[in-house]
C-alpha cells in the first residue's frame, strides 16, 4: 500500500494519472472557501488539467475552511500534500483514478484568522471562490435580504478584525487591499443558485453596507461577481470508496473524491484581475449564464428532488433504482417536459430534449451509489430555489403544476419522519425541527405544511396550487408513493 503523498507520487500504480508539472512552482492565485467533493471534482479539475498542459501555473488554489467540520479536510490533506485522487465511476464499471495537484495549501480560519486574511490580502489572488452551498449565502428565503440578525454576522460587525464568517473574512480582505491601493480580487460563485453571482453580490455588498456604508459603496462599485453554471454529480466520499480505492490501486488517501463521467461549467466572463485559460479545457465562457444555469437547476436539481421524496418513501435508498424503475423515469420525464420546459428560455447549442434524456441516464449510473439521504438533505435550500419558482413561472402561464405540486407533497410526506415500511426517516436540514413538527400535522391540518411563508410565500393562498398539493398528499397517504405517481402519469 502506497500513501498518497508528493514522494510517493513515482511509486504509484500505472493506472493512477499523476500531475505532469512541477508543483514547487506553483503560486497561488486563487482562495477558496468551501473545499467539499463538488469543488475537487470540478474547479480544481479543470485548473490541475491546465496545469497538466503546463498553464496556470500561477493560479494555484489555496483552500478556506471555516465551518468546524472543515478540519478534517484540513487535516487530511496537509497529511498527503494536498494531493487527492479523483476517481471517475463509468457506468460499466471502469474506475479511472486520477491525483489532482492544484490546490497548494489549505487554511483553516477559526486557527490563525490573521494569515487567512493577509493570504486574501496578498496581490496575487485574484480570484475569491464559492462553494458554500445554497445555505451559505445568509439570505431570507421569502424576502431575498441578507439576514443581519445572524448571531456571527452580528460578531463581525462588531469585530471586523477577527470575524467568523465568510462574509466577515471576504469584507476585511477587501477592506486592507483597499488601504493598501490592491485592486480587489473577483468573488466567483459555484453554488447551485439561480443568479448565484448576483446572489453573492447583493449578499456581500449588503455586509459591506452594514459594516460601513462607504465600504460597502465601494465594493459595489469595484468588485465583480460573475454568474456561473456547475454541474457534476459528486456524491459523499464514504468508507467503502476508500477501500475500493486502495484495493484496486495500492493506494492509501485519506479523503479522495468520487464523481460520474459528465462534468459541465459554464461561467460569464466577467474578471477584473484576468482569469485562467478555462476555455481551453471546455468550459463554456459566456456572457450570459442565465439560460445554461435555468435549465440545470429546473432540469437537472429540481429533478432529483422529484426523484428522491417519492423514490425513497417508496423503499428505494439510492438515486439509481430510482432512475431503473420504468414508473419513476417516466414520472420525471413528464415533470421536465411538461412543467420544468415551458419556463425555459433558448439555450445556445443545447438540445433540451437530448439533455433530458442525459440526465436520465446520469442518474441511473449504478456505480455512483448516490444516496436518496443525500439528496433528501437541506430541502428547505434546495425546493424553495429550484422547484418554486417553475411553479410560480407555470402559474403566471396557467399551465400545469400538478406534478411540481405532487413534489412538494412528497416532500411533506417525507418529513413526517416515517416511511412506507413504518422506518424512521433521518430528516437532515437547517430547519428540521420546524419542518418535522408542522408536518406531524399533515394528516389533521393538510395545508399546514404549505402555509410556511418562509419557504412558500403566498403559494398557498393559490387555488390551483393548494388544490393540486392536497390531492398529492391524500394520495401518498392513502395509496402510497407508487400508486401515486402512476396516477400523475396518467393524469
Amino acid at each position: 500500500m502506497t500513501a498518497l503523498n508528493q514522494a510517493n507520487l513515482t511509486q504509484l500504480d500505472d493506472a493512477v494519472a499523476t500531475p505532469s508539472y512541477p508543483r514547487d512552482r506553483i503560486t497561488p492565485g486563487i482562495v477558496h472557501f468551501g473545499v467539499g467533493g463538488f469543488h475537487r471534482a470540478h474547479q480544481a479539475m479543470y485548473l490541475d488539467t491546465l496545469m497538466n498542459r503546463g498553464d496556470a501555473l500561477d493560479w494555484g488554489i489555496v483552500g478556506v475552511g471555516v465551518m468546524p467540520g472543515d478540519k478534517r479536510m484540513q487535516a487530511a490533506l496537509a497529511a498527503q500534500d494536498h494531493l487527492y485522487t479523483l476517481v471517475v465511476k463509468h457506468p460499466d464499471g471502469e474506475y479511472q483514478p486520477r491525483v489532482i495537484g492544484s490546490i497548494i495549501d489549505y487554511l483553516y480560519a477559526p486557527d490563525d484568522i490573521e494569515t487567512v486574511l493577509e493570504t486574501l490580502a496578498d496581490p496575487r489572488i485574484r480570484i475569491v471562490s464559492l462553494t458554500v452551498t445554497e445555505g451559505g449565502y445568509n439570505f431570507h428565503h421569502v424576502t431575498g435580504e441578507f439576514d443581519l440578525d445572524n448571531a456571527d454576522v452580528q460578531h463581525d460587525l462588531a469585530s471586523p478584525q477577527t470575524p467568523r464568517t465568510t462574509f466577515g473574512i471576504v469584507i476585511e480582505a477587501l477592506a486592507r487591499r483597499r488601504a493598501r491601493d490592491i485592486a480587489p480580487f473577483t468573488l466567483m460563485s459555484c453554488d447551485n443558485i439561480q443568479g448565484n453571482g448576483e446572489v453573492a453580490h447583493k449578499m456581500f455588498v449588503a455586509y459591506a453596507r452594514a459594516r460601513d456604508p462607504e465600504l460597502g459603496a465601494w465594493v459595489e462599485a469595484e468588485v465583480r461577481f460573475p454568474n456561473s453554471m456547475v454541474d457534476r454529480i459528486t456524491p459523499v466520499t464514504t468508507a467503502a470508496d476508500i477501500d475500493e480505492i486502495a484495493e484496486r490501486f495500492g493506494l492509501e488517501d485519506r479523503w479522495p473524491v468520487v464523481c460520474e463521467p459528465f462534468t459541465q461549467w459554464v461561467l460569464e466572463d466577467h474578471f477584473s484581475l484576468g482569469r485562467p485559460a478555462f476555455e481551453t479545457v471546455e468550459v463554456q465562457v459566456v456572457e450570459d449564464v442565465i439560460p445554461y444555469e435555468l435549465m440545470k437547476l429546473r432540469l437537472l436539481n429540481a429533478s432529483h428532488q422529484a426523484l428522491t421524496y417519492f423514490g425513497y418513501l417508496a423503499g428505494y435508498r439510492y438515486a439509481h433504482e430510482v432512475c431503473q424503475d420504468r414508473t419513476f423515469v417516466d414520472f420525471l420525464l413528464a415533470y421536465m417536459n411538461r412543467e420544468a420546459t415551458p419556463t425555459l428560455s433558448p439555450v445556445p447549442g443545447v438540445d433540451l430534449d437530448a439533455y433530458k434524456h442525459t440526465l436520465i441516464a446520469r442518474f441511473a449510473n449504478p456505480e455512483i451509489k448516490d444516496t436518496l439521504a443525500r439528496l433528501c438533505a437541506e430541502s428547505s435550500d434546495r425546493i424553495p430555489k429550484w422547484l418554486v419558482p417553475v411553479i410560480r413561472e407555470r402559474l403566471a402561464q396557467d399551465g400545469d403544476i400538478r406534478l411540481s405540486a405532487a413534489v412538494v407533497a412528497s416532500w411533506a410526506r417525507y418529513a413526517e419522519g416515517v416511511d412506507e415500511q413504518g422506518e424512521p426517516i433521518e430528516v437532515v436540514d437547517r430547519l428540521k425541527a420546524s419542518l418535522m413538527a408542522i408536518a406531524q400535522r399533515n394528516r389533521d391540518e393538510p395545508t399546514a405544511f404549505i402555509e410556511n411563508r418562509q419557504l412558500f410565500g403566498d403559494l398557498a393562498d393559490d387555488e390551483r396550487f393548494r388544490a393540486a398539493y392536497l390531492d398529492a398528499l391524500e394520495r401518498l397517504h392513502r395509496d402510497g408513493a407508487r400508486a401515486c405517481v402512476e396516477h400523475l402519469i396518467g393524469a
